[in-house]
């Protein structure tokens, strides 16, 4: 847990030092994105060709006493990029002063599109924009040593931690080019993709091939050998960002972008029936689609959507998305895709639509999703889910669920579902499918979790008989008052302290405990989702609708609320716990506190007019 905590300090120290230099330099994020972006990449592929070049000289053969040198052939059977001399990141990083390192950046992006083809034509060449001292300290930043002794899959992580932030800085891109991570995960576990051919037509910077490869190869296999990755991305600068997202990950995959990747108009890998997953995140209603071209690409399985009989375009093309994303599958493939809220009830042509696609059968799994999951937009979404090889049982069913109300608040503007939050509603489609050795082996993930923080704190537990979740809660609440109150007198102790060394004895002591503190906090949060679970489908994992959370519905069940596909319509308002504020008695509390609040604000603006009125007759 303490590796994970450093992880996230070296992002946000990587972070900071870098928007700094933006800041001070006067570029806007849109100009600064993609080159720092691809010094990460640089950074990431010469540590990996490090990586594989001391596992090759291992056991290299040598001749006449001398070591066979390495080859590219041989850095790419082992996914690894090959880079000349010239396009190594501590090359670049030991040029002196007087060289130009704009000219040499832009050289040594050459040098690495040369040795893939997947690259050719990406990487940007513009780093002779940049001052070279600023340039000098990107560089510095990234060749942190951090990164070599954590391994490169953390840089992966560290590329789509710089691409969030990214994503909320660059305002005028309304954050299209990047998928909440955890929206993307919910996807990718409900549809647990194992092999075979996967699309996502409206691509953006690939976070759904990076999610799928981290889960295939989570399941013990190679996601280049196992799974076939085609993306479809209009925008030229968005399919560039999935490139190197991809290399970055160590993934291969085909990219379409400009005109002919316009999904509307084109299906530009011909994959109409031969898909086994779709995954996407679609704009949202999009309008002025031009009907009879639209109508002409086919991949329209239950016609058009509505379209304006004068213009002759589709005024909002939720639909053609949906149709498309069904359209891709083959007769065994399951599709996962964020959409906006409102298609789920969406009515005239939609509703028709939304009908004869609840009548196949395949609607698999409805999720609704709540306010501020995304960057730059505060919508709230759903999440959408075909499968076409439904177990018999579920062939007439749908799972609904509402997580609307359920979510972790990372700031004011933004929530997202935490890795535990992820498992359990994963969980909750295990049930439904029928799969309970899958919910115990969460409940059993648990366990292991807490008999780590057991182990670390063994004399607080030592004396729990039949311990349960909730009484490893009373014990955490217990830690976390501990940790606190150490904390707290450490402080004080501190401001009393005059000596230089003391003082620093004093503020490790407080470091120690802080860290304590957080792993404790760590834990109470994983166990209070465990007990979320557990209090609604037990440790056994028994399947039962839950009011306000889920629910299975019949096809006839759907057909009664005429084809909605809306979650909330079906599982209800969970009772609110009555929390014993009588609301007259605060009602009127707050407007007392209002009116003093109000009286006080009049004082001080008569205290600034005085003030005003005396600077004006001087």
């Amino acid at each position: 847990m303490a590796y994970k905590i450093n992880i996230r300090k070296l992002e946000a120290d990587l972070w900071e030092s870098a928007d700094l230099l933006r800041a001070g330099s006067k570029l806007t994020s849109s100009q600064y994105c993609m080159p720092v972006l691809a010094l990460l990449f640089l950074r990431y592929a010469y540590s990996r060709f490090k990586m594989v070049e001391a596992e090759l000289l291992k056991n290299r053969p040598s001749r006449g006493g001398r070591v066979m040198p390495v080859e590219p052939s041989d850095f790419a059977a082992k996914s690894a990029l090959f880079l000349p001399r010239e396009a190594q990141f501590d090359y670049l990083v030991n040029l002196s002063d007087d060289q130009p390192l704009g000219e040499a950046v832009n050289h040594a992006m050459s040098l690495v599109e040369e040795q893939s083809e997947q690259l050719t034509g990406i990487l940007p060449k513009s780093y002779t924009m940049f001052s070279d001292e600023l340039l000098r300290e990107l560089l510095r930043i990234f060749n942190n040593k951090t990164l070599d002794e954590i391994g490169g899959d953390v840089i992966g992580r560290i590329y789509e931690y710089f691409l969030s932030k990214f994503a909320k800085a660059v305002a005028s891109d309304d954050g299209v080019f990047f998928t909440p991570k955890s929206l993307v995960k919910m996807l990718v576990n409900v549809l647990e993709p194992e092999q075979g051919v996967m699309l996502d037509p409206a691509c953006g910077s690939g976070g759904m091939f990076v999610q799928t490869g981290d889960f295939v190869n989570a399941g013990g296999m190679n996601a280049n050998t196992q799974m076939t990755f085609f993306g479809q991305e209009k925008v030229e600068y968005n399919a560039q960002l999935c490139l190197m997202n991809m290399a970055v990950h160590g993934l291969n995959g085909r990219i379409v972008s400009g005109d002919e990747a316009n999904t509307f108009y084109h299906d530009a890998h011909n994959l109409a029936g031969k898909c086994d997953y779709v995954m996407a995140n679609p704009p949202f209603n999009v309008d002025k689609v031009k009907s009879e071209s639209a109508s002409a690409a086919g991949r329209l399985p239950f016609g058009l959507p509505g379209v304006n009989a004068k213009t002759k375009e589709i005024g909002n093309a939720n639909y053609l998305w949906i149709s498309y994303f069904y359209a891709y599958l083959n007769e065994h493939g399951r599709a996962g895709f964020v959409m906006a809220s409102s298609a789920t009830d969406s009515a005239n042509k939609d509703r028709d639509i939304r009908e004869k696609l609840v009548l196949t059968g395949d609607v698999d799994v409805m999720v609704s999703v709540g306010n501020n999951f995304f960057y730059t937009l505060s919508l709230p979404c759903s999440l959408w889910f075909f499968d076409k090889a439904k177990r018999l049982e579920n062939k007439n069913r749908v799972l609904f669920i509402d997580a609307r109300n359920y979510y972790t608040v990372v700031d004011r503007t933004l929530n997202e579902w935490s890795e535990w939050q992820l498992k359990n509603l994963q969980a909750i489609v295990h049930l439904y499918r029928g799969e309970k050795e899958k919910y115990k082996s969460l409940i059993s993930e648990y366990w292991r979790a807490l008999g780590e923080h057991v182990d670390r704190h063994d004399n607080a537990y030592r004396h729990q008989d039949n311990m349960s979740f909730e009484k490893a809660l009373e014990v955490l609440n217990g830690e976390e008052a501990m940790y606190k109150g150490y904390i707290k007198e450490q402080q004080a102790t501190l401001k009393k302290t005059k000596g230089k060394k003391d003082k620093d004895e004093i503020k490790a002591v407080i470091a120690s405990n802080e860290a304590e503190l957080a792993l404790t906090l760590e834990t109470k949060d994983m166990v209070n989702e465990a007990i979320w679970l557990t209090s609604k489908f037990g440790l056994d994992g028994e399947y039962q609708d839950v009011l306000g959370l889920c629910k299975i519905a019949t096809i006839d069940e759907i057909s009664e609320k005429n084809y909605s596909l809306t979650p909330g319509a079906y599982v209800g308002v969970a009772e609110v716990e009555d929390d014993g504020v009588d609301f007259h008695e605060r009602m009127i509390e707050i407007h007392s506190e209002l009116s003093q609040l109000n009286a006080e604000a009049n004082v001080l603006m008569s205290e600034i007019m005085k003030e005003w009125e005396i600077l004006n007759t001087k």
